[in-house]
């Protein structure tokens, strides 16, 4: 990757941790899921309004590192209108591509925007702070209330 574009990445990555999208809670969720990765200690709970089968709404709260709250708000723009299936299809593209299981530019995949989050592929600790908002939105999905990377 050559520079320009990894400073273009950097930008797009400090711009939503600091102006994160969806950020808050949502009073008409009705599935909800708290995430912890105590390796670094982020913190997030993610709200979705689930609308038949869509994600009509989602947001999040929460604390953590750049990475983490940068994936959060990222992924609420990415299954916010999505189909149950849609969601868990974009997280196990993400899930597989941060850890280094899909090449993201060859195999077909539907990450668009979310192919900036592959380099933390080659920072090992990094992998949980980027996926920690998407265990926890596919949580919530699932019913499950509380999930821990560890």
């Amino acid at each position: 990757m050559d520079d320009n574009l990894r400073e273009l990445y950097q930008e797009i990555i400090l711009d939503h941790s600091r102006h994160p999208r969806h950020f808050g809670a949502l009073g008409g969720a009705n599935h909800v899921a708290e995430g912890h990765n105590p390796l670094c200690g982020d913190q997030l709970k993610v709200f979705l309004e689930m609308s038949d089968d869509t994600v009509a709404d989602v947001a999040f709260l929460g604390s953590g590192c750049a990475i983490s709250k940068a994936s959060a708000s990222m992924m609420t723009q990415a299954v916010k209108g999505k189909t149950r299936e849609e969601a868990e299809v974009l997280f196990d593209e993400f899930h597989r591509m941060v850890r280094g299981e899909l090449d993201e530019e060859a195999e077909d995949n539907h990450l668009g925007k979310l192919k900036i989050f592959a380099g933390v592929r080659e920072f090992p600790a990094r992998v949980k702070c980027a996926s920690l908002s998407w265990h926890t939105m596919k949580a919530a999905l699932d019913d499950e209330e509380v999930i821990s990377t560890e």
